[in-house]
């Protein structure tokens, strides 16, 4: 059973114990990674994705300690999972409150926090997101060999599930480091873009929707994944 509240409050407890302080990120960057990892189309086993979380070699975690972790970290992934399930949200509403700064609205630290988390399990799980994509395709035009049924062509084409992807991770990354999105652009490209700060952030919400949404239309090109899903939930 998942508690009630957000995912983060699954965690938060337990990962920010003394005993794991400097092992671990923040409790929000340990959220965003665990929400990555339940947005994959295909989801990591335990054993893969939780060292990704230890950010010291010099950690003297001892075996309780150790079991405590997994249990709260799959506790987390069964929460993000549900949320996915009930198509809500997984950020609280105050990581979305924007900070005022020279008159232009600013991520939180948090919200940047939770984003390099996404990112950083992202980047460790573009081969999962590459091979969907190929089962999707080769799907894709096997499925054009079958003869078209009479249902009219919709005169609406669907946005590329490559755009798609593109333009989600392209405001992940803007929002988890906005000094670097700005340090890209020239100086109207930045100005405007500090204009449309707290737009972007309203947006991110519905763009993380369609991230999660995107994995499942890669996810059911997959074997196996509804069996992993069960195990799991």
């Amino acid at each position: 059973m998942v508690n009630d509240g957000f995912p983060i409050n699954t965690i938060s407890d337990i990962v920010s114990l003394p005993s794991f302080r400097e092992v671990l990120p923040s409790p929000h960057h340990i959220d965003g990674m665990i929400f990555a990892v339940a947005s994959a189309p295909e989801i990591p086993m335990p054993e893969q994705w939780m060292p990704w979380l230890i950010q010291s070699s010099n950690s003297q975690l001892v075996d309780k300690d150790v079991d405590k972790l997994a249990d709260a970290l799959m506790n987390g992934l069964r929460a993000h999972l549900d949320f996915m399930r009930q198509e809500k949200s997984p950020l609280p509403c105050e990581l979305l409150k924007t900070l005022e700064i020279e008159g232009s609205a600013y991520p939180s630290p948090a919200l940047e926090n939770w984003l390099n988390g996404l990112l950083q399990v992202h980047k460790q799980l573009e081969p999962v997101w590459e091979d969907a994509w190929q089962h999707l395709e080769k799907n894709s035009t096997a499925s054009k060999e079958v003869p078209p049924d009479d249902k009219p062509a919709s005169s609406e084409q669907a946005e590329p599930a490559e755009s798609r992807l593109s333009r989600c991770l392209k405001l992940f990354s803007t929002l988890a480091n906005v000094e670097l999105a700005l340090s890209y652009r020239n100086e109207k490209q930045a100005k405007e873009l500090k204009g449309n700060m707290g737009l972007l952030v309203k947006q991110l919400p519905s763009v993380l929707a369609d991230y999660t949404n995107l994995s499942g239309e890669l996810a059911s090109s997959l074997p196996n994944q509804f069996e992993m899903y069960t195990k799991i939930t």
